[in-house]
């Protein structure tokens, strides 16, 4: 069996199936407007994946990203607090990359392109539940356990 993970929108929660057939689970958050392919929906997209790029290592835990650069800031909670409209993207990103045409990958539906990751959250964002803008969002500690443990072009189900 080799490695991959397979993401449970209805259960909110991400599962690795490591190289040893040892099954990881980690609670998630996925877009609180549910699941679709098209550019600006907002939208979880589902289907078959990969992690195209790993961004992060060896950044501190609560490190501040933007645009898949960081920031040189580290969250906070008063950080937060001085920018409530910010989508934080924390510690680690694990960019997605669709692998069906005309479903979610090329044209108006490339996960790529819309910048869907697996990423770190501030830790009041509660997992379980619905709310992101479309992305995947897991507390700080499971996505360095999870970034530490896959290798780019790591197969992602997501349904």
């Amino acid at each position: 069996m080799s490695m991959r993970i397979h993401l449970s929108i209805a259960r909110q929660e991400l599962t690795l199936f490591d190289d040893d057939g040892k099954l990881i689970s980690y609670p998630v958050s996925t877009a609180e407007r549910g699941v679709g392919e098209e550019r600006g929906s907002y939208r979880t997209p589902r289907g078959k994946h990969i992690i195209r790029a790993k961004i992060g290592a060896g950044q501190a835990a609560n490190s501040v990203f933007v645009a898949r650069r960081p920031t040189g800031e580290i969250y906070t909670p008063e950080l937060g607090q001085t920018f409530p409209e910010r989508d934080w993207i924390l510690t680690r990103i694990l960019w997605l990359s669709g692998c069906e045409p005309a479903f979610n990958r090329l044209g108006c539906v490339d996960t790529m392109r819309r910048y869907i990751y697996i990423h770190g959250s501030p830790d009041s964002v509660i997992m379980g539940k619905p709310g992101s803008h479309g992305c995947i969002r897991m507390r700080n500690a499971d996505i360095v356990d999870l970034f530490d443990r896959v290798a780019p072009y790591t197969p992602v189900d997501i349904d």
